[in-house]
């Protein structure tokens, strides 16, 4: 029986590459999108488009609705970088990541239970390397991404009793828009940085810019993350979680979970240049 999943953000990066990888593999693949272009891309893939925002409660109900009683396999990966100094982040910048990528992530999953219970079927969470280690300028993404880690870990057990297993996927640096995205949408909403402190954080946002420029230019394939997530729901005793980086990538974020908190501080430091 053709089984089926739905991915969220699948318009474009991850998202985009883990429908196309599915549909290829013989998947009926439910991709949410938010703009009718992207709606159109995913038909020529053979993936059926459903416009959701898992931030609107009447998306997600539409949603629900529209998609198989028996639902195999949700992939949650709609999210949005919001970075930048916390000095200088407006805090409806930082409550829209925690909208997104916490509560949304977690209204999506409310939603589609009832379908996944009765297929004993899969959740994949799109985490982040960032949820393992929080950098500095990267503040309000990896709070979300540390909550997604705890999300994942309360559900894993809670949702074991019927059958529905919980897998988290961690990326590292991938090339994706989000990237260019996100260093456009911070110049937008960054405050000032107060008088005399302008040395600093002009330095910091040099770090950030070379960062995402880097990150755009040299991550990790889409496609790689695409292969973890087929491994998520495909593997008869899936991992709880899948950490999908380069290998010195992988390194350094466990290098950096074992150092001590000075240690870790003062390398920090030097690569921010202070």
């Amino acid at each position: 029986m053709e089984r089926a999943v739905l991915i969220t953000g699948a318009g474009s990066g991850i998202g985009l590459a883990t429908a196309r990888l599915l549909a290829e593999r013989g998947y009926r693949v439910l991709g949410g999108v938010r703009k009718a272009e992207d709606a159109e891309a995913l038909k020529g893939l053979g993936v059926e488009p459903l416009f959701l925002d898992v931030t609107r409660e009447e998306d997600l109900r539409r949603a629900a609705e529209a998609v198989p009683a028996g639902l195999f396999g949700l992939v949650v990966n709609a999210g949005i970088a919001v970075a930048g100094p916390l000095e200088l982040v407006p805090l409806s910048a930082f409550r829209e990541a925690l909208e997104v990528n916490v509560l949304g992530a977690l209204a999506t999953v409310q939603a589609f239970l009832p379908h996944l219970r009765a297929a004993k079927g899969r959740v994949v969470l799109m985490g982040s390397v960032s949820g393992l280690v929080a950098l500095p300028l990267m503040g309000p993404y990896a709070a979300s991404k540390f909550a997604l880690e705890a999300l994942a870990d309360a559900l894993r057990v809670e949702l074991r009793p019927f059958g529905v297993r919980v897998v988290l996927v961690e990326p590292g640096s991938v090339a994706t828009p989000i990237w260019e995205r996100s260093l456009r949408r911070a110049e937008g909403y960054l405050k000032p940085p107060p008088p005399g402190t302008e040395g600093v954080y002009g330095r910091y946002l040099e770090v950030a810019r070379k960062v995402a420029e880097r990150s755009a230019k040299r991550g990790l394939p889409p496609e790689r993350v695409a292969e973890a997530v087929l491994k998520a729901l495909e593997s008869p005793s899936p991992k709880a979680r899948y950490l999908v980086a380069h290998p010195g990538r992988a390194r350094e974020t466990l290098l950096l979970r074992l150092l001590p908190t000075s240690l870790r501080d003062r390398l920090m430091a030097r690569f921010l240049g202070v």
